[in-house]
């Protein structure tokens, strides 16, 4: 018998390997069913589906130049992987806590306080900006004045 693509053909298991198991064809050839085609479903184990001298029918997946034969048992129906849809994990409910009150943020401003006087009208922005360059400037002197206790003119070069 010519052993040609799509021909089905049966043997008996040799031997198994975690890749797959070895059949030993007619005329003494010898095909190899990877796991992949072993079964429709997913195989983990090879040994749960074959054992070693079971007679086994397979369809010839190819023949490669050098002679090797790949055959697939689950080729041979024609019916589709049963495949099963996953359920989705019900997720596990944490203990709901009650939440605390929120309570509004603590007012800490520590800087200084303008000597305008605090009045129901919003300032306009020529007055925040004025406020904000005299706070400034009052910032930096106070910087330079501490620079200047240090004898620093900066950062320090080491060396010269």
């Amino acid at each position: 018998m010519q052993i040609e693509e799509g021909v089905i053909v049966s043997g008996k298991v040799t031997g198994l390997t975690d890749f797959g198991a070895f059949v030993e064809l007619e005329g003494g050839k010898t095909g190899m069913i990877h796991i992949s085609e072993v079964a429709p479903n997913y195989v983990k184990d090879i040994k749960e589906h074959l054992t070693v001298g079971q007679e086994v029918k397979a369809k010839v997946l190819t023949v490669s130049p050098e002679g090797k034969i790949s055959l697939s048992i689950k080729k041979l129906s024609d019916r589709p992987a049963e495949r099963t849809p996953r359920q989705p994990q019900p997720q596990q409910q944490r203990p709901q806590r009650p939440r605390p009150e929120r309570r509004p943020a603590p007012n800490v401003w520590n800087g200084q306080k303008s000597e305008a006087p605090v009045s129901s009208e919003k300032p306009s922005l020529e007055d925040m900006i004025a406020s904000f360059k005299k706070q400034s400037e009052e910032k930096q002197t106070a910087l330079k004045r501490v620079d200047s206790k240090r004898g620093s003119m900066g950062y320090s070069r080491r060396g010269k």
